[in-house]
């Protein structure tokens, strides 16, 4: 691995009511929130085979780690399942990769399996892939960002002009 976890992620109910929460009570923001589904995602799996689902989906800062929030909207996905199971919560840690083919590969090497993945952005040449553990005891996502990115849906709390 040839970068260190910058993410953090947690599966949500509720996106905007998280949202909120983690600016009022963890001075945590400003929040950018996409919608993310089949018209901007594309080359979708899980659990291996071709799937379509749909989440929403924010990103803020605390110092130097990325919070991220998650809320499954529409098909198979792990934060589906992690609802289904367990309740809202820590869900996954994610790295940015230069080589993501070279890290997706040492992941495997290690016992890990893919677990769900899509391609993303304006550019459709970013990538997201997470990768349980041999004991699914935790999941590690792989983020190669796209050069090009969608505007939001919105920003909380909204910045001032």
């Amino acid at each position: 691995m040839t970068r260190p976890f910058h993410q953090v992620a947690y599966t949500v109910e509720d996106l905007d009511a998280a949202v909120r929460d983690w600016t009022d009570l963890c001075d945590v923001g400003p929040w950018s929130v996409w919608t993310m589904g089949p018209d901007v995602l594309a080359d979708m799996h899980y659990q291996g085979e071709p799937a379509e689902f749909a989440i929403r989906h924010a990103l803020a800062w605390s110092g130097e780690m990325q919070i991220e929030l998650v809320q499954p909207l529409s098909g198979p996905s792990i934060f589906a399942d992690q609802l289904a199971a367990s309740g809202p919560g820590l869900n996954h840690v994610g790295r940015l990769v230069d080589d993501r083919a070279a890290e997706r590969t040492a992941l495997i090497a290690r016992g890990f399996r893919a677990v769900q993945g899509a391609t993303f952005g304006a550019s459709r040449d970013g990538r997201f892939e997470y990768f349980a553990a041999p004991d699914g005891t935790h999941v590690i996502e792989l983020i190669q960002p796209p050069s090009e990115r969608f505007a939001p849906d919105y920003i909380h709390p909204e910045r001032e002009a």
